[in-house]
């Protein structure tokens, strides 16, 4: 059994999301892993969490970080089978962005992809995509080429989206 990719996981968030708050509460949580076979309490998951729910981007970090100790296989990976299987994953992320298949990310498809995600929300967010391209690209270039949004995720900057 492989791991589960990112529509699939996206789909498991909106299942447990029972009252579709936008969050995966503890609870909730609680009941998958019970489920496949986890056992732990409610309180050690509230101290590993660290909050009362899991955003989406959350539940993403929460998954990488409990599949990387707790391999579906049962063996632990090497790093360098890790390090390609992170590329992949954010070579996948980069597809999803670049909307028009042209190996570039411009501020557009940024936006367009946020929005639709639903993590960006912000009148101004032309400006402020436009501004975060500007901030992680290296060759000037007006657009993101893989290697940069990579940077980007991988050795994030102090990003100020309101410039201040």
């Amino acid at each position: 059994m492989s791991p589960i990719n990112c529509h699939e996981l996206h789909q498991l968030f909106k299942i447990l999301d029972t009252n579709e708050d936008g969050l995966v509460s503890i609870e909730e949580l609680k009941g998958l892993l019970d489920k496949t076979g986890v056992q732990i309490s409610l309180d050690e998951l509230k101290t590993l969490v660290g909050n009362t729910g899991l955003d989406l981007m959350d539940f993403w970090v929460f998954y990488d970080v409990f599949n990387k100790h707790n391999p579906i296989d049962g063996h632990h990976r090497s790093k360098e089978v890790e390090q390609e299987m992170m590329e992949g994953d954010i070579l996948k992320a980069f597809k999803v962005f670049d909307m028009n298949d042209d190996g570039f990310i411009s501020s557009e498809e940024l936006q367009s992809t946020l929005s639709r995600l639903g993590l960006w929300n912000d009148d101004s967010g032309q400006r402020s995509c436009r501004s975060m391209i500007e901030f992680y690209d290296t060759n000037n270039d007006g657009v993101l080429d893989f290697e940069e949004f990579k940077n980007m995720l991988l050795l994030p900057k102090s990003f100020d989206p309101t410039g201040t």
